[in-house]
Protein backbone atom coordinates (compact mmCIF):
# COMPACT_ATOMS: atom_id res chain seq x y z
CA UNK A 1 0.00 0.00 0.00
CA UNK A 2 2.81 2.42 1.00
CA UNK A 3 4.36 1.99 -2.98
CA UNK A 4 1.41 2.58 -4.22
CA UNK A 5 1.09 6.03 -2.39
CA UNK A 6 4.63 6.90 -3.42
CA UNK A 7 4.03 6.17 -6.96
CA UNK A 8 1.01 8.77 -6.62
CA UNK A 9 2.91 11.36 -4.81
CA UNK A 10 5.49 11.05 -7.86
CA UNK A 11 3.20 10.98 -10.72
CA UNK A 12 1.30 14.20 -9.21
CA UNK A 13 5.20 15.70 -8.74
CA UNK A 14 5.92 14.67 -12.03
CA UNK A 15 2.43 16.59 -13.25
CA UNK A 16 2.94 19.44 -11.47
CA UNK A 17 6.65 20.09 -12.77
CA UNK A 18 5.39 19.62 -16.23
CA UNK A 19 2.49 22.35 -15.66
CA UNK A 20 4.55 24.76 -14.50
CA UNK A 21 7.46 23.95 -17.30
CA UNK A 22 4.96 24.61 -20.00
CA UNK A 23 3.88 28.13 -17.83
CA UNK A 24 7.67 29.33 -17.85
CA UNK A 25 7.71 28.55 -21.62
CA UNK A 26 4.29 30.17 -22.37
CA UNK A 27 5.30 33.47 -20.19
CA UNK A 28 8.49 33.82 -21.84
CA UNK A 29 6.60 33.36 -25.71
CA UNK A 30 4.40 36.17 -24.27
CA UNK A 31 7.43 38.00 -22.85
CA UNK A 32 9.13 37.64 -26.45
CA UNK A 33 6.98 39.02 -28.48
CA UNK A 34 6.16 41.94 -26.33
CA UNK A 35 8.76 43.03 -25.81
CA UNK A 36 10.07 46.60 -27.20
CA UNK A 37 12.69 46.54 -30.40
CA UNK A 38 15.60 48.11 -30.27
CA UNK A 39 15.46 51.75 -30.90
CA UNK A 40 17.62 51.89 -33.44
CA UNK A 41 15.57 49.80 -35.50
CA UNK A 42 12.92 52.49 -35.82
CA UNK A 43 15.07 54.49 -37.92
CA UNK A 44 13.22 56.87 -39.97
CA UNK A 45 12.52 56.06 -43.81
CA UNK A 46 14.59 58.01 -46.05
CA UNK A 47 13.07 59.59 -49.30
CA UNK A 48 12.18 57.89 -51.87
CA UNK A 49 14.69 59.19 -54.21
CA UNK A 50 17.20 58.15 -51.58
CA UNK A 51 15.87 54.47 -51.62
CA UNK A 52 15.31 53.99 -55.10
CA UNK A 53 19.29 55.13 -55.80
CA UNK A 54 20.21 52.83 -52.99
CA UNK A 55 18.15 49.96 -54.79
CA UNK A 56 19.93 51.02 -58.10
CA UNK A 57 23.32 50.36 -56.37
CA UNK A 58 22.75 47.09 -54.69
CA UNK A 59 21.31 45.81 -57.83
CA UNK A 60 24.61 46.85 -59.16
CA UNK A 61 26.98 45.94 -56.46
CA UNK A 62 25.34 43.65 -54.37
CA UNK A 63 22.98 41.42 -56.00
CA UNK A 64 25.60 39.22 -57.74
CA UNK A 65 26.25 37.50 -53.98
CA UNK A 66 22.87 38.71 -51.84
CA UNK A 67 20.42 38.22 -54.84
CA UNK A 68 18.37 40.45 -56.47
CA UNK A 69 15.93 40.67 -53.52
CA UNK A 70 18.53 40.30 -51.21
CA UNK A 71 17.29 36.93 -49.44
CA UNK A 72 20.98 35.63 -49.63
CA UNK A 73 22.35 33.65 -52.75
CA UNK A 74 26.29 33.21 -52.05
CA UNK A 75 25.89 36.51 -48.88
CA UNK A 76 23.32 36.59 -46.55
CA UNK A 77 20.02 37.36 -46.20
CA UNK A 78 19.63 41.40 -45.77
CA UNK A 79 15.60 41.47 -44.55
CA UNK A 80 15.22 42.64 -41.56
CA UNK A 81 18.90 44.30 -40.60
CA UNK A 82 19.80 44.26 -36.65
CA UNK A 83 23.04 46.03 -37.41
CA UNK A 84 23.63 49.99 -36.63
CA UNK A 85 23.79 51.68 -39.82
CA UNK A 86 27.71 52.42 -38.75
CA UNK A 87 28.27 48.68 -38.33
CA UNK A 88 26.66 48.34 -42.01
CA UNK A 89 28.83 51.29 -43.33
CA UNK A 90 31.84 49.91 -41.95
CA UNK A 91 30.98 46.28 -43.53
CA UNK A 92 30.24 48.14 -46.96
CA UNK A 93 33.62 50.15 -47.04
CA UNK A 94 36.06 47.82 -45.36
CA UNK A 95 34.36 44.28 -46.43
CA UNK A 96 34.70 41.33 -44.72
CA UNK A 97 37.91 39.60 -44.77
CA UNK A 98 37.36 36.38 -47.04
CA UNK A 99 33.52 36.31 -47.17
CA UNK A 100 33.06 39.67 -48.51
CA UNK A 101 35.13 42.38 -50.87
CA UNK A 102 35.27 46.04 -49.50
CA UNK A 103 33.62 48.91 -51.67
CA UNK A 104 35.66 51.88 -50.22
CA UNK A 105 36.71 52.57 -53.54
CA UNK A 106 33.96 52.35 -55.40
CA UNK A 107 31.24 53.60 -53.06
CA UNK A 108 31.08 57.39 -51.36
CA UNK A 109 29.64 57.96 -48.16
CA UNK A 110 26.58 59.34 -49.81
CA UNK A 111 26.57 55.59 -52.07
CA UNK A 112 26.91 53.87 -48.35
CA UNK A 113 24.05 56.05 -47.27
CA UNK A 114 21.47 55.66 -50.29
CA UNK A 115 22.61 51.90 -50.14
CA UNK A 116 21.39 51.46 -45.90
CA UNK A 117 18.49 53.69 -46.67
CA UNK A 118 17.37 51.16 -49.30
CA UNK A 119 18.64 47.89 -46.79
CA UNK A 120 16.43 49.39 -44.12
CA UNK A 121 13.25 48.98 -46.68
CA UNK A 122 13.14 45.16 -47.03
CA UNK A 123 11.59 43.60 -44.08
CA UNK A 124 10.46 40.07 -44.37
Amino acid sequence: MKLLSEGRACLVAIATSALTLSGVFIFAQLMQHLAPRAPELALPVADTATVTQGRHLFLMNCAHCHGNDARGDEGPDLHDLNKSNARIHDVITAGIKGEMPSFAKKLNDADVKALTDYLRTLRS
